[in-house]
């Protein structure tokens, strides 16, 4: 069963995202755009570097909400892309932190609101989840 308490604070979840996690999500997503790979691409179109997938960043938030409702069904998630997270080429890359915290549970629902950050940054603007509760 998953039970969550409006106003609970979640344990914050963090992912190690390296440049060999990019490629294998290039090739699982089917989107091998060369700023998730190439340093000069990504500086040719102004990056600061190599930038993780939108997509894989915001997979990274879901298997979080995964892991705090113990697998809930997920009803809605969402964000906006607002920051990229540069992946060093290294063997350590960058850490991805998520964290939450309910906001209400209501009708068999539970609203979170996420906190996804790199280095200290948000990289997410206004990430929420709504996960199904059973009984």
């Amino acid at each position: 069963m998953t039970h969550l308490e409006p106003g609970a604070v979640l344990a914050p979840q963090e992912y190690a995202v390296t440049r060999a996690d990019l490629v294998a999500y290039a090739g699982a997503s089917g989107d091998l755009n060369p700023i998730h790979w190439s340093d000069r691409v990504a500086a040719q179109v102004g990056l600061p570097g190599v930038i993780a997938h939108g997509m894989y960043t915001m997979a990274l938030t879901a298997r979080a909400v995964a892991t705090w409702t113990h697998d809930a069904p997920v009803l809605e998630i969402g964000c906006k892309f607002t920051a990229p997270v540069v992946v060093p080429d290294d063997d350590e890359g960058v850490v991805v932190v998520v964290g939450g915290s309910v906001k209400s549970v209501e009708d068999g629902r539970a609203t979170i609101a996420l906190e996804v950050t790199c280095a200290g940054q948000k990289v997410l603007g206004m990430p929420r989840a709504v996960v199904a509760l059973d009984g």
